[in-house]
């Protein structure tokens, strides 16, 4: 990578970052592609959110990425925001624009849904979910299932507000087929085809734990966990143990970062090369 006066940046904002392959996959995906960018990251949390994203608008950036804690807290922060990011109420992709506004997209969603259909299989307007975690992950998750047609969608999160307001938000915004359950409730669980794990728990300082004790998993059921490093977390070796079908973040984040990529460049992203990246990454770490 040659870094020179005209290279465009992109930071991801959030922390804990040690986990994430985003940046080897972005760098891969601009070097095949001939773009002259950048990819790094900059751990930050809420608390001085605002004056990082600020400062995008004065250096040579062509916008930044955004992960937990923030994806809820950057809207604040933001000039614009997509129609379908407005809905969700939250970021991952933030675009500055020629005239140097910073405007909001979701590519979470997306994301998430081409590799739930496409590698899970899963028809969504078919099935029944329970989503654990009602943060920014949990946002895109759960509201691109209502904007597609999911049947009932129950949310639970440790802090009870965050699942309480996108339940509100996806019953006023999408189609009122959301209910909140509090952290502990399982009575919901057995009436599910597809459970989800949105929350984080699993990775970094959590690893080998899992907010659903094994005996609740039923072998007809799909877990996906939007984590996927480690590649298998508690959540879905728990999962698997039990006969259950599993599909880990990997392809959430690959489809994700396309999207992002065509979005800060206007070119289409070069997908096999961000996957085979992606693979390499996965076989090194389990090395």
């Amino acid at each position: 990578m040659n870094i020179d006066i005209n290279t465009k940046m992109i930071t991801l904002l959030g922390t804990p970052l040690s986990q994430s392959f985003a940046a080897r996959m972005q760098n891969k995906a601009y070097e095949s592609a001939g773009l002259n960018m950048c990819y790094f990251y900059t751990e930050i949390d809420n608390e001085h959110l605002g004056e990082v994203v600020n400062s995008l608008r004065y250096m040579n950036f062509a916008g930044c990425a955004v992960t937990k804690p923030n994806k809820v807290k950057v809207l604040e922060y933001l000039d614009e925001l997509d129609p379908l990011c407005e809905k969700m109420g939250s970021s991952n992709t933030v675009v500055k624009t020629p005239e140097g506004k910073l405007v909001g997209y979701n590519t979470d969603g997306v994301g998430f849904y081409t590799s739930l259909t496409e590698e899970g299989g899963i028809k969504v307007n078919e099935c029944v979910f329970f989503c654990f975690g009602g943060g920014g992950a949990g946002r895109a998750m759960c509201s691109i299932l209502a904007y597609h047609g999911a049947r009932k969608i129950y949310i639970t999160d440790a802090y009870e507000e965050c699942a309480i307001s996108l339940v509100g938000d996806i019953n006023e915004k999408f189609a009122p087929i959301a209910e909140f359950v509090p952290l502990g409730d399982f009575s919901k669980l057995a009436a599910c085809d597809v459970v989800l794990n949105a929350s984080g728990v699993g990775m970094g300082s959590t690893i080998g734990q899992s907010l659903l004790p094994k005996e609740y998993i039923k072998p007809s059921q799909f877990y996906f966990d939007a984590c996927y490093n480690p590649a298998k977390t508690q959540f879905l070796l728990d999962a698997e143990e039990k006969g259950c079908r599993i599909l880990n973040g990997l392809g959430m984040s690959l489809y994700q970062g396309a999207a992002q990529i065509e979005l800060w460049t206007g070119q289409k992203a070069p997908v096999e090369v961000m996957r085979q990246e992606l693979l390499k990454i996965v076989a090194e770490s389990k090395a």
